[in-house]
């Protein structure tokens, strides 16, 4: 994406949807974590995974579902979702779907 520093950038217009995929975009990419714009065309999703840090999903646009340790929560705009190191998880867009993923590696 470039160099933002001291730029605004509107998040929800900053991605698109690909029918049929899931895009993501880089906005930082440090040793110390990542965040990452994510859309997600209606039916596409995350498979069953872990992930070795903390992470915090703020949802943008649309709706989704999260399975975490065998619990579903649904997903709306302007809510956020912490996921715990090392806690089996899954991710299904219910409409297009647009969320900012904050992953802390420190």
């Amino acid at each position: 994406m470039g160099d933002l520093k001291g730029q605004i950038l509107n998040l929800k217009e900053s991605i698109g949807y690909q029918q049929g995929a899931i895009v993501s975009k880089n906005i930082i990419n440090k040793p110390s974590g990542t965040v990452t714009l994510f859309s997600f065309d209606k039916n596409q999703g995350l498979s069953e995974h872990t992930a070795p840090f903390e992470v915090l999903i703020i949802v943008l646009e649309g709706e989704a579902e999260i399975s975490l340790s065998e619990k579903i929560f649904k997903l709306r705009p302007g809510e956020a979702f912490l996921i715990p190191t090392n806690e089996l998880h899954k991710l299904k867009a219910l409409t297009e779907f647009k969320m900012l993923l904050i992953m802390i590696k420190a």
